[in-house]
């Protein structure tokens, strides 16, 4: 499957992004072992090390995975990922995100995603994020920065089926106004 390229770096203002590498795993294992971080999530257990370990295992074979770091203290403080890409179809959904608990509710998620859309929007029009029916908290946040609900569908995740939301940004509404 073909994976959206992604640059050794992509610098925001307060956020950096890089792509997920073997030696990540104990800095961002910190960062999940919070329990509150997997509440709403289809895998609510993600918090424990050997879930979390067959996670980050397959994280790496994607290679589509970015770790966000905090600049001011060079911290991993989560992780988000490019998948779906579709060249032909000019799409690509963005997800699987997870970011520490004290950065939840200010500008870090807002400027990871605008960090994520303006690189994707150098290959597709369209980003899509595929988000829970249960999961208020990140539907919530995808509303905050422009993203618009599309439609409903039934997902196999995390080993079982269940409901989601598909939100889209696309290329132009973006680029005009930034989010």
């Amino acid at each position: 499957m073909q994976s959206l390229p992604i640059p050794p770096s992509i610098v925001g203002h307060t956020l950096e992004l890089r792509p997920l590498d073997s030696a990540d795993f104990e800095a961002l294992y910190r960062v999940a072992a919070d329990p509150l971080l997997w509440a709403q999530h289809p895998s609510p257990t993600r918090y424990q090390a050997p879930v979390f370990r067959e996670w980050f295992d397959q994280a790496l074979t994607s290679q589509s995975v970015v770790v966000v770091i905090d600049r001011a203290s060079n911290a991993l403080i989560g992780s988000s990922r490019y998948y779906d890409f579709s060249e032909e179809k000019r799409e690509v959904a963005i997800g699987y995100t997870f970011l520490a608990r004290e950065k939840w509710g200010g500008a870090a998620n807002g400027e990871l995603k605008r960090l994520m859309l303006d690189h994707a929007f150098r290959w597709v029009d369209t980003v899509w994020f595929h988000i829970g029916a249960q999961n208020i908290r990140s539907q919530r946040a995808m509303e905050k920065i422009g993203g618009r609900l599309s439609h409903s569908a039934r997902k196999d995740v995390a080993g079982r089926t269940q409901e989601n939301l598909f939100y889209k940004v696309e290329r132009d509404a973006f680029v005009g106004n930034q989010l």
